[in-house]
C-alpha cells in the first residue's frame, strides 16, 4: 500500500513538472508573439521611412498623411506590446542555465518596453494637438516640453543596454546562435524617445530583431504536439470575438 502511494506521488510530480515546463505565457502565445511582434515593428518603421527623423517633420507628416502615420505608429506600438510575451519566452529559456543573465537582461528589456509605451502616449497626444490646435501650435508645445523630466527617463539606459545583456545571455545559454544573438543586440540601436522617425539604425535594429526572434518563434511553436483542429477553431473564433468586444469597450471610453 505504501509503495503504491509513493508511485502515485512520483507520477503526479512528473505530470506537474511536464505541465509547468512550458510556463507562462505558454508555447502558443510566446511563439506567435516572437513572430508577429518583430513583423509589426518592421511595418511601422518602414511606413514612415520617407519622412525626416526629427519631431517637427513627424508632425508635418501627420498633418499631410494622417492615415499613413496613424497606421505606422499603430503597427509599431502593437509590435512593442507583443514583445513582452516574446521576450518573456526567451527569458524562460535563458533562465534554465543562465539565470543571472536572464534576470538582468529580461528586467532591462521589459522595463524599456514600458518606457516605449509611455513615449507612444506622448506621440498620440502630439498628433491630436496637430488635429485640434494646428501644426504650429503642436510644434511649439512639443518643442517647449521636449526634455521635460519624467520618471521613465530613468529607463533610457535600460532600453539601450537591455537588448545587449539579453543577447549575451541568449548566446551563453544556447537559446540563440552567435549570428542571431548579434542580430538581437542590434535592437540597442533603435532610436528612443518621443516622435522618432525612421533612420538607417531603425531598419537595421528591427531587421536584426526579425532575424533573431522569428526563427526562434517558429522553433517554439514546433516544440510540442499539434493542437486539435477543434481547439484551434475555438481559439481563433474566441480571439476574434474578444478583439471586437475590446475594441467597442475601448471606444465607449
Amino acid at each position: 500500500m505504501g509503495n503504491m502511494q509513493d508511485n502515485v506521488k512520483i507520477d503526479l510530480t512528473n505530470i506537474n513538472s511536464e505541465r509547468g515546463s512550458s510556463g507562462f505565457p505558454g508555447r502558443w502565445i510566446g511563439g506567435i508573439s516572437l513572430i508577429l511582434g518583430p513583423i509589426l515593428l518592421l511595418i511601422g518603421v518602414l511606413l514612415r521611412i520617407r519622412f525626416h527623423f526629427f519631431f517637427p517633420e513627424q508632425l508635418i507628416a501627420y498633418q499631410e498623411h494622417p492615415q499613413l502615420m496613424f497606421w505606422s505608429f499603430s503597427a509599431y506600438n502593437a509590435g512593442i506590446l507583443l514583445l513582452w510575451p516574446a521576450v518573456l519566452t526567451v527569458i524562460r529559456s535563458i533562465h534554465k542555465t543562465r539565470p543571472g543573465w536572464a534576470t538582468w537582461g529580461g528586467c532591462f528589456v521589459i522595463f524599456g518596453l514600458f518606457a516605449r509605451t509611455f513615449h507612444a502616449g506622448v506621440d498620440h497626444l502630439s498628433f491630436q494637438l496637430v488635429r485640434i490646435q494646428g501644426l504650429d501650435s503642436a510644434i511649439n508645445a512639443v518643442a517647449e516640453s521636449y526634455g521635460a523630466y519624467h520618471i521613465f527617463s530613468m529607463l533610457n539606459l535600460a532600453i539601450l543596454l537591455g537588448w545587449v545583456v539579453l543577447a549575451i545571455g541568449a548566446y551563453l545559454s544556447n537559446t540563440l546562435n552567435l549570428v542571431s544573438a548579434i542580430a538581437l543586440a542590434l535592437m540597442s540601436s533603435l532610436p528612443l524617445g518621443v516622435l522618432k522617425g525612421t533612420t538607417v539604425f531603425s531598419v537595421v535594429a528591427v531587421a536584426g530583431l526579425c532575424l533573431a526572434f522569428i526563427p526562434h518563434g517558429v522553433k517554439v511553436l514546433r516544440d510540442g504536439p499539434k493542437p486539435a483542429l477543434r481547439n484551434v477553431l475555438f481559439t481563433v473564433i474566441l480571439s476574434i470575438l474578444l478583439v471586437y468586444v475590446f475594441y467597442f469597450f475601448g471606444q465607449a471610453g
